[in-house]
């Protein structure tokens, strides 16, 4: 009796231990002001916005893309500009505010106007805090404009994306 539960008990463990080490981190980073578009969805703020609803943090993908989606499928909602995507005014500089709900070592932050690089923060290998806020130049530029943000993470070959819609 004593040997089937050592057995029983030993295998629980090795069964629990195995889930744990190989379950992947649920959760990672978006910008939540200005409202990113994976906020104003998170928000009930767009509709039809898909799985992005429940997990804004998750627009994560192989560095180098310039995508809102990040290039995952299942949240290419983000990138479909015919949504409607509320525009926040603003002035010639911004504070890009990100949530983040696990914190990997950074490389850059990166934010893009069209093909352009308008701002670079070199975090250089340092795990963030839980937020991290940015302060951007938008180089005089006016009207309506979405900027890509980029979190470049140190130690693997990923980022996270996140798209803003402002209006200056």
């Amino acid at each position: 009796m004593r040997r089937t539960l050592t057995f029983l008990a030993t295998a629980i463990i090795a069964i629990a231990s195995t889930v744990v080490i190989a379950s992947p981190a649920n959760a990672h980073g978006y910008i939540s002001s200005p409202p990113s578009r994976q906020a104003m969805c998170a928000q009930g703020r767009v509709a039809n916005c898909g799985d992005i609803i429940y997990e804004p943090q998750s627009v994560e993908g192989p560095k180098g893309l310039r995508s809102c989606h990040g290039g995952v499928g299942r949240f290419s909602q983000l990138s479909d500009e015919s949504k409607g995507w509320p525009a926040t005014s603003v002035g010639n500089s911004v504070t890009f505010n990100w949530v983040l709900t696990a914190r990997h070592a950074t490389s850059t932050w990166e934010y893009y106007v069209g093909n352009t690089r308008i701002a670079v923060f070199n975090d250089g290998g340092r795990q963030p805090g839980a937020t991290v806020s940015h302060n951007v130049n938008l180089g005089g530029r006016t009207g309506r404009l979405k900027v890509l943000a980029v979190w470049n993470i140190a130690d693997t070959a990923n980022a996270f994306y996140s798209c803003v819609d402002l209006q200056r």
